[in-house]
């Protein structure tokens, strides 16, 4: 039995679950969303509260997806209750973005600029547009209530320059760590 599939997920006021045939429908201030749930998993809802049960606990397959399901519905109710945010950082002298026209345009040391499309559910707040020098990083904060929607848009715009190790130039999430490494030395010949 999952530990985590057993969890009834607490509705928080304001929201509203639905559920259709397989599919769970999602509402709350911050949107909606819907969710189509595997056959060999058993979804209900209650009074306030929704339950996520494995009628088969014996296939494999049964086991991995139990935890799975409660986990994808949990992130539903928390996404059009509270949402979900994340931060990015630029570092790099003379590295920016902005937002124009639904595109988040990146001029990060190509020779052209990089233009990604924001999804319809994606909020992108740009807080410092530009960075000065290599201290002072471009920050901005992207935030929806759809977690994956939000985590691939986020890797997208990752993917475009990942942080590299002996500067530091490029984008990374704001809490993340870069492993630094020391240049090269040069030592005087005799």
């Amino acid at each position: 039995m999952s530990r985590i599939g057993k969890k009834p997920i607490a509705i928080p006021a304001g929201v509203k679950v639905e559920l259709k045939g397989r599919r769970v429908h999602v509402s709350g201030p911050k949107g909606t969303l819907e969710l189509d749930c595997h056959p060999a998993i058993d979804v209900t809802v209650d009074g306030g509260q929704v339950t996520v049960a494995n009628p088969r606990p014996r296939a494999r397959a049964c086991r991995a997806l139990h935890g799975t399901m409660r986990a994808l519905v949990q992130n539903m109710v928390t996404g059009v209750s509270t949402g979900f945010s994340r931060t990015l950082e630029i570092y790099g002298t003379g590295y920016n973005v902005k937002e124009q026209g639904g595109q988040l345009v990146l001029n990060v040391g190509y020779s052209h600029p990089v233009s990604i499309p924001v999804p319809k559910s994606v909020k992108v707040e740009i807080k410092t547009p530009a960075t000065r020098g290599n201290d002072v990083p471009a920050v901005f904060t992207c935030s929806g209530p759809d977690r994956q929607v939000l985590g691939q848009f986020l890797a997208n715009v990752r993917k475009v320059r990942p942080p590299e190790p002996y500067q530091g130039k490029g984008i990374r999430y704001a809490d993340e760590t870069v492993r630094r490494k020391v240049g090269k030395a040069f030592s005087s010949g005799g």
